[in-house]
């Protein structure tokens, strides 16, 4: 299959978008009470939806319009793997690629975690026509969470508070940190990309998830070589690993 390339935060910065661990990342602010590691949870989503859903509003939907950049143009024809929930390879027209943490303009119906489910487009177009944005006074956050509520379909059930209801209410189709890789978001497909692969390339990874993990204990099994593009790369002490000390955009730009 040639090559695979396997894409991190690093990629999208040039397009705006805070990678997820600097300073200004999403897992670095957190609410006014949670961690992010404690709001981007799947029990959050399921006990406190209310909160779980404006954060997620806050943080992301501010980030839906965002366009590709060069390295997303350059890797549009390419075997792509995405650690980004942004969309931004499909909108530079990668037709096949895997985003392996689902997409930001995607939900899907509620089911158990495992269960196939449908797949559908997240209503931020039809919130932001009502006038929300995520910079809203906080005057208006009770209308802007019942508003995001309504969408998602989840209504008040016992002890007169909100609970998502399996086949029924929306979740924003992104694998949470107490989630697991399943065939919703095409964890088979991805790690038969990895085993038919030649070579990888990691662009604009911290190696900080379970799926860079995956890819290099396969690439370890079938001595794949490897190559790191990366400003500050970590030495993964892989001896078929070669190390580029640049951006992701330097390196495609070598190509150009």
């Amino acid at each position: 299959m040639g090559t695979l390339y396997i894409t991190g935060a690093g990629v999208s910065s040039d397009s705006g978008i805070p990678t997820f661990r600097g300073a200004d990342g999403f897992w670095t602010i957190g609410s006014e009470n949670y961690t992010p590691q404690e709001m981007a949870t799947r029990y959050m989503y399921v006990n406190n939806p209310e909160q779980f859903l404006l954060w997620y509003f806050k943080r992301f939907a501010k980030y839906r319009n965002a366009e590709p950049n060069d390295v997303h143009r350059w890797l549009a024809n390419k075997n792509l793997i995405t650690q980004n929930i942004d969309g931004l390879d499909g909108k530079a027209g990668n037709v096949n690629y895997i985003p392996i943490h689902g997409r930001l303009d995607k939900v899907t119906v509620f089911e158990e975690e495992g269960q196939d489910s449908l797949v559908l487009d997240a209503p931020w177009d039809d919130i932001s026509d009502l006038g929300f944005t995520y910079e809203n006074d906080p005057k208006s956050e009770d209308s802007l969470i019942n508003t995001l509520l309504e969408h998602f379909k989840i209504k008040k059930e016992k002890e007169e508070k909100y609970y998502p209801t399996l086949g029924y209410s929306l979740k924003p189709f992104v694998l949470l940190f107490d989630e697991i890789y399943t065939d919703l978001y095409r964890i088979g497909e991805a790690q038969q990309r990895m085993i038919e692969a030649k070579k990888m390339v990691f662009m604009g990874t911290s190696f900080s998830v379970n799926i860079t993990a995956i890819a290099l204990r396969i690439a370890a099994s079938n001595s794949i070589d490897i190559e790191i593009i990366d400003p500050n790369p970590i030495d993964i002490g892989y001896k078929h690993a070669t190390y580029f000390e640049m951006s992701a955009l330097e390196y495609v730009e070598s190509f150009l």
